[in-house]
């Protein structure tokens, strides 16, 4: 019996299991989801904790090391959409496979380089492929697949993984870089991602049908959906949905304010919070916590908003979450940076670091049918990548030009409030538009 097989006969008994218990296997899938899009987002927090390190022990400037981050973020992003039609004709347990692999090689290859360009290529290019294929659209095309009811919620609960993934281990990495160097917090995350592989390959399987059942919600089961064009056609079908998609106003909208979103959260604050910290005498452990604060409370925030996005329109939730953080932004450089004033910084930004996603996915599904909604939503979730790229370099810039990141929040802030305007542009409601496949 081949290790597929293995794994296969293995789900059937505890789908027996569970359903027999009243439980859904939908709900394995997206935990074992859930588990993986935290490991992988361990991976792109990671990046916080090595400015400091990296700058000491290769003399690399912050603008130097920004760069290749920008790097991963930028194809982070732009390969969401990509990562939907993957998963589309490969399915999702391979795709997600590759992708922890290519993770995995990325940081392996990091620990023994010693030139910039070995940063951008391994950093860079290696780990924002991997990454951006197990990114937010993944948790968007599983709850998709597995989910009629409860759709909202699962979303949040996706999109809190990634976000929260991204802050909770910064502690204990700062820590292990402190005492032992960058490469041993590097080593931890090989081993979160590890547990994530043996989690794919046992539990994750692509649609209900595979394990005979419905999506959640659902009462008859729905007929198994394969590819059926070439690897060519599959490759064109996001260029063809972006080409339809942004014909209309609410895909630049979305685009845009989604821009707005990068540029406000992992572009900017996680990527050099630590070394921003830094320059007003807080040590990395400590901002490393704040870090993890911040991610506790979106844990709680992005989950709300997917309770609030199945009740409540969606655009004066965009409105609220992107004003509340600008005006968060805004603040902090007139704080003193004490741990009063970065603690109700943390409350308030933490609640709304991502809590968009799941106001944004719901009205992508609802302008443009559920069923191009990943595919679209993927080009939206670029948009959020290259606004996390530009503050990630431009930040570094600053700091690099100027000595401080405070123009940079200030910036970003001013943004931020725009995007609270801009989104109140969209129609209240509108019927799906077709979107090409």
């Amino acid at each position: 019996m081949t290790t597929a097989q293995a794994a296969q006969v293995s789900s059937t008994r505890l789908v027996q299991f569970l359903a027999a218990r009243g439980i859904h296997y939908g709900w394995v899938v997206a935990a074992t989801t859930f588990l993986t899009m935290l490991a992988t987002a361990g991976a792109m927090g990671s990046a916080g904790v090595m400015i400091e390190p990296l700058q000491k022990e290769f003399g690399w400037s912050t603008a130097d090391i920004s760069f290749a981050f920008a790097v991963r973020l930028v194809l982070f992003g732009l390969m969401g959409p990509f990562a939907a039609a993957f998963m589309n004709q490969f399915g999702i347990r391979r795709v997600v496979s590759v992708a922890l692999g290519l993770i995995a090689v990325g940081l392996i290859g990091s620990c023994f380089m010693t030139e910039i360009w070995q940063l951008v290529l391994l950093w860079g290019v290696v780990v924002g492929f991997g990454t951006g294929m197990t990114a937010l659209v993944l948790g968007a095309t599983v709850a998709a697949r597995w989910f009629t009811a409860r759709r909202g919620l699962v979303v949040g609960m996706m999109t809190a993984s990634n976000a929260t993934g991204q802050l909770v281990f910064l502690p204990l990495m700062a820590s292990l870089a402190e005492a032992f160097g960058w490469r041993a917090a590097l080593g931890f995350v090989l081993v979160i991602l590890a547990l994530a592989f043996i989690l794919v390959a046992l539990l994750m399987r692509d649609r209900p049908s595979d394990v005979g059942l419905a999506a959640y919600g659902d009462v008859a089961e729905s007929a198994p959906t394969r590819p059926n064009g070439s690897l060519a056609q599959m490759l064109v079908s996001p260029l063809l949905a972006l080409r339809e998609a942004a014909r209309t106003q609410t895909f630049w909208v979305l685009f845009l304010t989604f821009f707005v979103c990068g540029l406000s959260t992992n572009g900017l604050i996680q990527t050099h919070w630590i070394a921003l910290c830094g320059d007003f005498g807080v040590a990395p452990v400590g901002a490393a916590g704040m870090l993890a604060v911040i991610g506790l409370f979106d844990f709680a925030g992005t989950i709300f908003s997917g309770w609030l996005s199945d009740r409540y329109d969606n655009r004066w939730l965009l409105f609220w979450f992107y004003g509340l953080r600008g005006l968060s932004l805004i603040y902090l450089p007139f704080s003193d940076f004490s741990v009063f004033a970065l603690s109700i910084f943390a409350v308030i930004y933490g609640l709304d670091w991502v809590a968009t996603v799941p106001p944004t996915v719901k009205l992508a599904a609802e302008r443009f049918g559920a069923e191009r909604a990943g595919l679209v939503f993927g080009w939206v979730f670029t948009g959020h990548q290259l606004g996390a790229a530009v503050a990630a370099f431009g930040a570094g810039a600053t700091r690099t030009l100027f000595d401080t990141y405070m123009p940079a929040l200030f910036v970003s802030g001013a943004f931020c409030i725009l995007a609270s305007l801009l989104v109140m542009s969209l129609s209240r409601s509108v019927q799906p538009r077709a979107v090409a496949a």
